[in-house]
Formats: structure tokens, C-alpha cells, sequence
């Protein structure tokens, strides 16, 4: 393995909660509030879970206003609104996150989009996208902006970079190609009826691979000395009954050629919550007419 620079995503997002914890002491002081941050868990999902767990420690971690609310798998969409619409609604809560996969008896669409734009911390809702990509100010989905971050740590200017984005979902994919054209790079979103794939991610300084396959891109892809954010999280077997995580690049190929690559796990993972944390305070001051804090 070769010299690539591995990108420290758990050391990074650390770094991000510690800013976060000195924005809410700030906001506190100067202001005389707290942000706050409300989790809808809706169901039993093992996972699901874990993240909301974590979210909430986290959330208390760098001194914010934490409210859990589990419901019931047999929820009725009905219910499930309402309660959205009394957090819109509720001062105290500054940031709305309803945990995904909802039953599937539930329309996720349709609940997503009952969220305050000003308080939707996961930045799907169609407003925030709209914002995003005429350069307003907005609530950003929390993987891409953890991504651009981690881009940053190693090119801290990325004009007129060459990167390509591989993958189109609404979640990854679209979001990061509008980050990165915000930051004056030219970009280019692949996927996977893209001619001539390799080919296109060959000429990449920056490759962002957001597919869902394991270890789909190989390290004959990659530029010599560019920088490799892998969003994938993909669990395959061991082989030996056991499973181990893995990203969307060929690990050891990518890093033997690449100037920086983040791992998997403790690359992009890690700062997903960090970013929701940062999400949750930019909500804040979004609501009470704060400009961005420095």
C-alpha cells in the first residue's frame, strides 16, 4: 500500500462536535437560548435504533436540548403528523428528524415534507433543495456536508477542481454535486449507465463515490494523487460466517494510487451526526434571524 493520506473521519467530527458545543455556549450566553433537537422513531428497527441512540447522546454531548419520541411500528400516518405538526410548532425544538425507514404503511414523502423547512436538520425537504442550488441560505443533508469537510482537511481551496460524484440519489449524490459547484468546482455526476465509467472517473481530482455497490470502484480509476471520499457502507460476508463493513471503493487498490482516501469504516460515517449536530444549531439561528457564526 501506497502513501495516500487516510482521511481521519472520526478525529474530524470530533472537531466539528467541539465547535458545535462552543456555537450552543455561545448562543446561550449571547442569545439566552438553546438549540434543540427532536428525534421521531417510529417502529422497532434494530439500526434504527443504534443511530437514534447515538444521536441523542451526541445531541446532549455538546450541550443541546434533546426529545426522543418513540411511536409504535402500527403508528397511523395520521398520528405521525400531528405530532410533526406540534413540533413545527414547539419554540423549544429547533431541529425535526424523523429516523428513515418509516412502516411501510406510512408515506415518507408525504411526512418529510409536513416538516418546517427551517427546522428539516436532514435538508430533504424540497425547499431546502431548492435553496441549495440557487446558493441560499439552507439546511444542507448531513453525508454530503460531512463529505465536503472532509474534502476541505486535505484541499482546503477546491476551485477548479476536476470531481466527479458518482451516483444521483437526492440524499448523496445531487446534493454534493451542488456543494461542490458552490465551491467553484467543475463537476460531474456519474452513475451507473454513465459511458465508459472508469474513463470519466480517471480524469477526477476529486472522486465522491455515493453507488451502493461494494468496492465497485477499482484503484485503476483513480488519478494518480487524488482525493477519494467513499460514502459507501456496505456490509459483506467475511468468510468465515462473519461480515465485515466495506465502502463503495476497492480499499487497498484505491489508497495504493490516491493522494487521500477516507476509510470505511471512520471516514464519512462519522461525521453524518456530527453535521445533523451543526444542522440543528444553523437551524436555530436560521429561525431567530442570526447571521452564520464565525
Amino acid at each position: 500500500m501506497a502513501d495516500a493520506k487516510i482521511i481521519d473521519g472520526k478525529a474530524i467530527a470530533a472537531d466539528v462536535r467541539a465547535k458545535v458545543a462552543a456555537d450552543v455556549k455561545r448562543l446561550k450566553a449571547e442569545h439566552g437560548f438553546v438549540p434543540g433537537l427532536a428525534v421521531v422513531l417510529v417502529g422497532e428497527d434494530p439500526a434504527s435504533k443504534v443511530y437514534v441512540k447515538n444521536k441523542a447522546e451526541q445531541t446532549v454531548e455538546t450541550g443541546m436540548l434533546s426529545f426522543e419520541h418513540k411511536l409504535p411500528a402500527e403508528t397511523a400516518e395520521a398520528d405521525l403528523l400531528a405530532l410533526v405538526d406540534k413540533l413545527n410548532k414547539d419554540p423549544a425544538v429547533n431541529g425535526i428528524l424523523v429516523q428513515l425507514p418509516l412502516p411501510k404503511h406510512i408515506n415518507s414523502e408525504k411526512v418529510l415534507n409536513a416538516i418546517d423547512p427551517d427546522k428539516d436538520v436532514d435538508g430533504f425537504h424540497p425547499v431546502n433543495v431548492g435553496r441549495l442550488w440557487i446558493g441560499a441560505r439552507s439546511l444542507v443533508p448531513c453525508t454530503p456536508t460531512g463529505s465536503l469537510i472532509l474534502a476541505q482537511t486535505v484541499a482546503p481551496k477546491l476551485a477548479g477542481l476536476d470531481a466527479v460524484v458518482i451516483g444521483r440519489s437526492n440524499i448523496v449524490g445531487k446534493p454534493m454535486a451542488s456543494l461542490l459547484l458552490a465551491q467553484s468546482c467543475t463537476v460531474t455526476v456519474a452513475h451507473s449507465r454513465t459511458k465508459d465509467l472508469p474513463g470519466v472517473v480517471r480524469r477526477a481530482d476529486l472522486v465522491v463515490a455515493a453507488v451502493g455497490i461494494p468496492e465497485f470502484v477499482k484503484g485503476d480509476w483513480i488519478k494518480p494523487g487524488a482525493i477519494v471520499i467513499d460514502v459507501g457502507i456496505n456490509r459483506v460476508p467475511k468468510g468465515d460466517g462473519k461480515t465485515k463493513l466495506v465502502g463503495d471503493c476497492d480499499y487497498a487498490s484505491c489508497a495504493a494510487v490516491a493522494g487521500a482516501i477516507t476509510p470505511v469504516p471512520g471516514g464519512v460515517g462519522p461525521m453524518t451526526i456530527a453535521c445533523l449536530l451543526k444542522n440543528t444549531v444553523e437551524a436555530a439561528l436560521i429561525q431567530k434571524n442570526i447571521p452564520a457564526l464565525g
